[in-house]
């Protein structure tokens, strides 16, 4: 029997989002009724453990850095026109919740979970933290080093994005993981591989830095060709391309996830001797704090952003994840900047997590991977699709011999594209579901954000159907397969139906000393910021930004308070997380263990 849950919380997109997944995730289990029936609690705070006064979506953004990373690659700080924050906070609400079912169902004394629109935040932006920490900590790199990350310092502030515009005013997004075949590509646009390479190393580090500094001469390139001569250079040399569409509605929406039941669970194991179905595990911890997920063993084999970061949420849960790796290691391990001997980014998302090498191309790394499994209460993958199929992996595989097993797949697009999908990374989920143009106002041509908004959610989506297939489970004894998407997980943000159109006090106001973002309340009343500009009369917006810019931050926060407003610094430099005594509580300062700075779990559990 699972105890009702009840929700205490006041983000209101956030408790949509919680309710929607928990709605979806275990709708028919039977819940506790009569006299003395529990309740288990879930509630969503603005703030949470972060010791300032953050009203909405965007002081959140501008408090915990979203909008830092999000406008690097045009400029400066830029809110993200979504309430991607408090979606984020409602996914981890979901996953508290029914980490709390399966808790109980497992003997754990766990009866509530608190989590914030903050914390979400500081999650979503962990791996930049990590390395801008990491960065801080080891000095800037060489000039001329080799992979050299680029800082957003570095970089020119205009034309950062990797959005190509063409001859017939298409917008086009293009994905590659092979140097080759971006060389190619360009060579078809009679591009001279000097220059296509001179364009890779930003195009391939965008995703760690946020920005893509291309050369303009391949911009340029790109604006005498039309769409149908990038598309048939795509289409010849393996590229995936999409054009970026202006309508910000998703082009589909799937469930988050799709739960399938694995096979019953045998009555016998004793009649089925070449079957393996371990006993269950303890679920009293060896020791430290009670988690959820204590006692449960999760086996990943992923890679990049997405189903590394389902396997961490789960860890932080309480599981212990083991990763299977290439021998030699995964190559992500290497890419700089480094935290001691190990990539910053890589660490963000993988510190704890005991390794086991294995080459999935020969018959003893399947065979290794399947022993793991065997043992394992999750198996979890992020290949491409096929792969699992190709190598006698898939869930038709492994499910009929572990039948409690819960095995995940995180793609990135689903069914959406049939048998041959693009690549299936962020910045294309972003474009297919509509989300590069919800991102940003009209008066932005959309674009992909370069911040991974669609790895983090789909890694977080991924982490919940796993949760809600362990919560079946502890019902039922079945296992199952989950399968979910970046698609899926991008169709989970609302977006209106028409991209919105802001006015310079929708933005960071420049002042003195830094960046202010103005509270719901004085960007709606412009007339009561207008009584503060020493008596200033009526004047253009404009006018009222550039009065910005005579007072330090701290002045017009104090202005503001005493007229009843509220505004909030914006944070420009990560590596301030870590020593901004607000977030004492929900960051973690470097450390000899990782060499960067972290967000703490993003859950209290009592």
């Amino acid at each position: 029997m699972t105890p009702r849950l009840r929700a205490a919380v006041r983000p209101a997109v956030a408790a949509a989002i919680a309710g929607r997944l928990l709605r979806h995730a275990v709708p028919d289990l039977p819940e506790m009724s009569g006299p003395g029936r529990e309740t288990l609690r879930y509630t969503v705070a603005w703030a949470g453990p972060v010791d300032a006064d953050l009203p909405d979506e965007r002081a959140v953004q501008a408090a915990c850095g979203l909008m830092q990373v999000h406008g690097r690659a045009t400029g400066g700080p830029l809110p993200l026109a979504v309430d991607y924050a408090s979606v984020v906070a409602g996914v981890l609400a979901a996953q508290g919740a029914t980490a709390l079912r399966v808790a109980r169902a497992r003997g754990l004394g766990l009866r509530e979970v608190r989590t914030s629109v903050a914390q979400g935040a500081l999650l979503a932006v962990g791996q930049y933290l990590a390395a801008e920490t990491a960065r801080d900590n080891s000095g800037s790199p060489e000039p001329g080093a080799p992979h050299a990350p680029v800082a957003a310092s570095d970089v020119p502030q205009a034309g950062g994005l990797a959005t190509l515009e063409t001859a017939d005013d298409a917008r086009v997004e293009v994905e590659t993981l092979d140097p080759l075949a971006w060389r190619e590509f360009w060579a078809r646009l009679g591009v001279a591989p000097a220059l296509a390479g001179r364009g890779w190393l930003p195009f391939q580090q965008r995703f760690a830095t946020a920005v893509c500094p291309l050369p303009d001469e391949l911009r340029q390139v790109a604006r005498r060709r039309t769409l149908a001569e990038l598309r048939a250079a795509a289409h010849h040399t393996g590229v995936s391309l999409l054009a970026v569409g202006s309508d910000p509605a998703p082009a589909v929406r799937p469930a988050p996830w799709c739960l399938t039941p694995g096979p019953a669970p045998f009555p016998d194991a004793r009649a089925h001797p070449d079957t393996a179905v371990p006993s269950p595990r303890p679920a009293a911890p060896v020791s430290g704090a009670v988690l959820p997920l204590t006692g449960l063993r999760v086996v990943e084999s992923t890679r990049r952003v997405q189903g590394p970061l389902a396997g961490h949420v789960l860890r932080m849960l309480g599981a212990e994840v083991v990763r299977i790796e290439p021998p030699g290691g995964d190559p992500m391990r290497w890419l700089p900047p480094l935290a001691g001997d190990c990539s910053a980014r890589f660490s963000a998302l993988n510190a704890g997590k005991p390794v086991v090498e294995a080459d999935l191309t020969a018959g003893q790394g399947r065979d290794t991977v399947r022993a793991l499994a065997a043992e394992a209460d999750v198996f979890l993958h992020n290949w491409a699709p096929g792969k699992a199929a190709g190598l006698g992996l898939d869930a038709s595989d492994l499910l009929p011999g572990h039948p409690a097993l819960v095995y995940a797949w995180a793609s990135g697009f689903g069914d959406a594209f049939g048998g041959r999908p693009p690549l299936g990374t962020d910045y294309l989920a972003q474009v297919h579901s509509g989300l590069a143009a919800a991102v940003r106002p009209t008066d932005q041509p959309p674009a992909p954000s370069l911040m991974t908004l669609t790895d983090v959610l789909g890694g977080l989506v991924c982490a919940q159907g796993v949760l809600a297939a362990l919560a079946a489970r502890e019902a039922t004894g079945r296992g199952s397969r989950v399968d979910s998407s970046l698609v899926s997980a991008a169709a989970l943000v609302p977006r209106p139906a028409h991209r919105p159109r802001w006015t310079a006090l929708d933005r960071p106001l420049r002042t003195a000393d830094g960046q202010l973002y103005l509270g719901p309340e004085a960007r709606a009343c412009p007339e009561a910021v207008l009584r503060l500009l020493d008596g200033a009369g009526p004047m253009a917006t404009e006018d009222l930004t550039a009065r910005f810019a005579r007072r330090t931050t701290e002045e017009w926060t104090a202005r503001l308070a005493e007229a009843g407003l509220t505004a909030t610094p914006v944070l420009t430099d990560l590596t301030a997380l870590a020593h901004d005594p607000a977030f004492r509580a929900a960051v973690a300062p470097p450390d000899p263990s990782t060499g960067h700075a972290r967000p703490y779990a993003p859950w209290e559990f009592a």
